[in-house]
């Protein structure tokens, strides 16, 4: 990695370190990574989640996000049609985020956390939304 003007060389040295893009992609997908893990071990679960928030046929929408969740986030960790993975784990979180955290329709404390949830949650498909471009500079060089 070059050295960008302004950027001091340790902190260039230290973005530069072999393997911190494979460990930041892990990290940026590891509540995806957690989150299909957990669903796969209890899918009883997983479909119960879904339905509560009234996604039907609930055990439908429960394989769909396992499968996005940890199909997407292998993906991304492997450096693979990560356009693919984090456009699918993007859509998964803005459907999530409809649907679980719709702080418009709250008051008080719940509408105080959900706005939160809300814009975490934004901020996560951003993350996602630049390591593709980031993917893609790296394949166009």
């Amino acid at each position: 990695m070059a050295a960008i003007a302004g950027t001091p060389r340790w902190i260039s040295a230290v973005l530069a370190m072999p393997g911190l893009l494979l460990l930041a992609r892990t990290a940026l997908v590891s509540a995806f990574l957690v989150g299909g893990i957990q669903k796969l071990a209890d899918f009883p679960a997983a479909v119960a989640e879904q339905a509560h928030f009234g996604l039907q046929p609930a055990w439908l929408w429960a394989v769909a996000a396992i499968v996005v969740e940890l199909g997407g986030s292998a993906l991304v960790i492997a450096g693979r049609c990560v356009w693919l993975g984090a456009g699918g784990l993007g859509v998964l979180t803005a459907v999530s985020m409809l649907v679980a955290n719709n702080f418009w329709a709250l008051d008080g404390h719940d509408r105080f956390m959900a706005t939160n949830a809300f814009f975490e949650h934004l901020g996560l498909i951003a993350g996602l939304v630049l390591i593709a471009i980031l993917s893609l500079r790296k394949q166009n060089t």
